[in-house]
């Protein structure tokens, strides 16, 4: 069993002033495999005043770009190292199966490297010559972050969070969802092992509680957080409050617009992944899909027969291509919708329960709803589950309208073998990402959402520049020089 006795503040794991621990539950056998610290109000300003001291003494982010990258660089040589361990603690941890840990976890690592780059490749400083006189726009780190993430790509997402704010010059305290905080102490120790100077990073672990107490602390300067709607818009209010700087990767309740001309097996292997993969707990995922009337049987068939090709089961087997849920919790709230569909009059065509022999764990089959009027709840709330509502269209102006009539914006897809009317779709549809014949997640692109799906961006260069801050210092000729 994983036990973690201790949290990482200012370089050295310590006890928490907390004795309340979370157990850590196998979604997949229901058995507690670890246990982490809940850390309570003192352990969270211990952390953060930890890191702000760091920040204020100002040896990591007096580094240059070059340096830091060397260091996490390092770090990530380190994790690459341990590939086989991540993926199965992952595996254990959330249910991803193993066949899909093993690829997810070095492609984060990528991921990672990726962002060293960026960071590399972008000038902290630049000369503008104005009417007025040569301006300095230099780029300084933010300060001290506050990084929150989910359960559903733990290991990836801490990446993603991780690497951008400390190249920069950041400096973090980081709190792993309580469902799944076991692989954040591979990262805490790698990033030690490399060389990042004490109090720079700072691993906490805890409830909900211990997020909003880390949110709510005068010692962060930025929030990080990746998670539901409804607790952003907590950290939202929050953060306004006080103007700290924010970025919210939120929910969404994204549709997938078939046209007429789509090739089925494209379409198929696009919502395969787009409605199912990592069992449907995925904020972009396709969980509404728009089909024409002309072909509405037709592609219904083929995506009931796509949701049953997927193999459920124990995620350490191989042969596995769907795990369980991550928790009861989360199974409960699928299942509740499921009650939701069938009592608003939406038909389960396939799915729709507990897989056969799986009684142990936490299974849902994977669910095709027809019969679903956007107005339903299944077609408006996020289930963030292996569910796909079915939604009928006449014309190409009603799918668009049908897709836009959602509180979110995150993603979008549309399937069509016209690549000028492929053009139009992506254009007119209102959300912060977009694919087009295929369900795509583009770390090297801006990723984020528009209305309730969030604020600010997650990947690409932009998940850089969101840890630095913009100061103009206007200078006279002689001091110009040295800014040259």
């Amino acid at each position: 069993m994983n036990v973690h006795e201790e949290l990482l503040v200012g370089g050295e794991w310590r006890k928490p002033t907390s004795e309340a621990r979370i157990d850590v539950v196998s979604p997949s056998t229901e058995e507690v495999i670890g246990q982490v610290p809940d850390a309570g109000t003192e352990d969270v300003d211990m952390a953060v005043r930890a890191a702000r001291s760091a920040f204020d003494q100002g040896v990591w982010r007096a580094m240059s770009v070059t340096e830091r990258a060397d260091v996490l660089e390092q770090a990530l040589r380190l994790l690459g190292s341990r590939i086989d361990e991540i993926a199965r603690l992952v595996t254990s941890e959330m249910g991803l199966p193993t066949s899909i840990a093993g690829v997810q976890i070095p492609g984060a690592l990528d991921t990672g490297r990726y962002f060293l780059h960026v960071a590399q490749g972008d000038p902290v400083s630049e000369l503008r010559q104005t009417q007025m006189c040569t301006a300095a726009v230099v780029k300084e780190p933010v300060g001290v972050v506050a990084s929150i993430a989910p359960w559903n790509g733990p290991f990836n997402l801490a990446i993603s969070k991780i690497i951008p704010a400390l190249v920069t010059g950041c400096s973090v305290v980081y709190k792993p969802a309580p469902e799944t905080p076991l692989d954040a102490f591979f990262i805490a120790e790698a990033l030690s092992k490399a060389g990042v100077p004490a109090g720079v990073f700072n691993l906490i672990t805890g409830g909900r509680q211990t997020g909003a107490t880390l949110v709510a602390h005068p010692g962060i300067d930025k929030v990080s957080f990746t998670g539901s709607t409804a607790a952003g818009r907590d950290i939202g209010r929050q953060c306004g409050g006080n103007f700290k700087r924010l970025q919210l990767e939120l929910g969404g309740k994204s549709a997938a617009i078939v046209l007429d001309d789509a090739d089925i097996a494209t379409t198929m292997t696009g919502l395969a992944m787009g409605c199912f993969f990592n069992t449907g707990q995925v904020c972009a995922a396709f969980s509404r899909v728009l089909l024409p009337a002309s072909r509405y049987d037709e592609f219904t068939a083929a995506l009931v027969a796509t949701a049953e090709s997927f193999v459920v089961g124990d995620p350490f087997d191989p042969a596995t291509t769907m795990g369980p849920l991550v928790s009861a919790r989360q199974r409960n709230r699928v299942q509740s919708y499921l009650d939701a569909g069938r009592d608003e009059g939406a038909v389960i065509a396939t799915g729709g329960g507990t897989p056969p022999g799986l009684e142990k764990g936490f299974y849902i089959q994977p669910t095709v709803f027809t019969g679903v009027d956007n107005s339903m709840r299944i077609a408006r709330e996020e289930i963030f589950g292996p569910v796909a509502s079915v939604l009928r269209y006449d014309s190409l102006d009603e799918a668009i309208a049908i897709a836009n009539d959602s509180d979110y914006g995150l993603h979008g897809g549309v399937f069509t073998a016209d690549p000028q009317r492929a053009a139009e779709v992506a254009r007119r549809v209102r959300t912060g990402t977009f694919s087009v014949n295929a369900f795509v997640y583009n770390s090297e692109a801006p990723f984020g959402g528009v209305k309730n799906s969030g604020i600010g961006r997650d990947t690409g260069p932009e998940a850089v520049q969101a840890y630095y801050e913009l100061k103009t210092i206007n200078l006279d000729a002689p001091t110009a020089a040295l800014f040259s």
